[in-house]
């Protein structure tokens, strides 16, 4: 049996182990962080780099289905700067611009419809670590009744006249026209003031002020792929074209006087005899501008309301050289039948006959867009008969663009 002395020390000893252990759990509560044998570096370090890391945020949702196509996609980065950043389709890849501080991507170019997109992203913080980002989604199936395509005039390369007005056609109405006008642009050298003006809800034209300058290269940029037209339509595809505009013919005739002139770049060439519309069939004045040529031409009077049977009737197979003013059917062309009253009298349904030769002359050297500047009579150029944009005042014109 232990004596009272050693029992006395166990107690003692047991006793400062119990005080020991206390003073153990106070050290590691009072809030310090500290805790004696336990102050591990790597675990700091990771938690350190965790805070720092960069993060990456899409406003599309991972794997989202049926986004709009003029979804504008923004990428943005936080703690970091993104070094790279790629949203793409099968279609190609979608084009947009990273800001000057690394922080945030934002799309400019429309999507396609019914199409998975993939958004690569790349971000590197201070340290130079980088983090990845991936994530997908797929836009709304759209018909071809809700889509609109445009098509453009002129065409791809094409040489055409001082007076000619980029066209551009819509196969599908397009009812907020400020968004698509928003996306189309007309640029040339040298540059000339010009303005957008909406025939139609499917035809807008652009012209200058005044006349192109001879030489002058133009740019057309129809980029409304994606763009909402108004009551869920959104256009089809982007059109680029680039043209020139060639020497400048403007062709000057009188009613009054029965003649032509012909002029490039401001120099005289010829004067033609011709003869325009009688009594009853007047010919209009104002500007009008060549919108088709034809080596032959069937003209029948049916076409522009003059009926079978009528004394004034007529259908002839094989008018040459043919040349369209009008959507209502006046043109410039060989006129045999009238020689003996060109220069002379107006015996016409319209037109502005001339001879054989002269029309041969004249039509070899035309091209859409050149000008023709009618005088002599009372009976104005409607502005929507044909290219009559001409004829419309230049604060009316510009009062005619859907941003005006």
């Amino acid at each position: 049996m232990p004596s009272p002395l050693t029992r006395s020390r166990s107690r003692a000893l047991r006793a400062a182990a119990v005080l020991a252990a206390v003073a153990l759990v106070a050290a590691a509560c009072d809030g310090s962080g500290f805790v004696p044998g336990g102050d591990d570096p790597a675990a700091d370090e990771t938690t350190a780099a965790a805070a720092s890391e960069a993060i990456v945020t899409t406003n599309v949702e991972d794997q989202a289905s049926g986004v709009p196509v003029d979804k504008v996609v923004r990428v943005k980065a936080e703690k970091g700067t993104l070094t790279t950043v790629v949203v793409k389709s099968k279609a190609g890849r979608v084009q947009g611009e990273l800001r000057a501080d690394g922080t945030r991507w934002v799309s400019s170019g429309g999507l396609e419809p019914d199409t998975r997109y993939r958004v690569r992203a790349v971000a590197r913080n201070g340290d130079g670590k980088e983090v990845r980002s991936v994530s997908t989604f797929t836009t709304q199936a759209l018909s071809l009744s809700q889509q609109t395509y445009a098509s453009v005039a002129p065409l791809q390369g094409e040489t055409v006249g001082v007076g000619m007005p980029v066209i551009v056609t819509f196969d599908v109405p397009v009812t907020d026209q400020a968004s698509f006008e928003k996306h189309m642009s007309v640029t040339s050298t040298p540059a000339q003031p010009g303005s957008w003006h909406w025939v139609s809800s499917t035809e807008a034209h652009w012209r200058p002020e005044a006349y192109w300058q001879a030489g002058t290269k133009v740019s057309v940029d129809v980029a409304v792929n994606g763009v909402s037209a108004g009551g869920g339509i959104y256009g089809q595809e982007d059109r680029k074209v680039d043209f020139e505009i060639g020497a400048a013919h403007v062709y000057k005739v009188n009613a009054r006087t029965h003649q032509m002139k012909v002029f490039e770049n401001g120099k005289l060439l010829r004067t033609l005899p011709i003869t325009t519309g009688k009594a009853g069939f007047t010919t209009r004045s104002g500007v009008k501008v060549i919108m088709e040529k034809y080596a032959q031409k069937r003209m029948n009077s049916e076409t522009v309301g003059i009926a079978r049977g009528s004394a004034e009737a007529y259908d002839i197979d094989d008018v040459k050289w043919a040349m369209r003013l009008t959507s209502s059917g006046e043109f410039i062309h060989a006129a045999p039948w009238s020689v003996g009253s060109q220069g002379r009298a107006n015996v016409s349904h319209g037109c502005t006959g001339m001879s054989t030769d002269n029309a041969a002359w004249l039509y070899s050297m035309t091209r859409r867009g050149d000008v023709v500047e009618y005088v002599g009579t009372d009976r104005p150029m409607e502005p929507g008969n044909g290219w009559g944009d001409w004829n419309v005042a230049w604060n009316d014109y510009v009062a005619g663009s859907a941003l005006s």
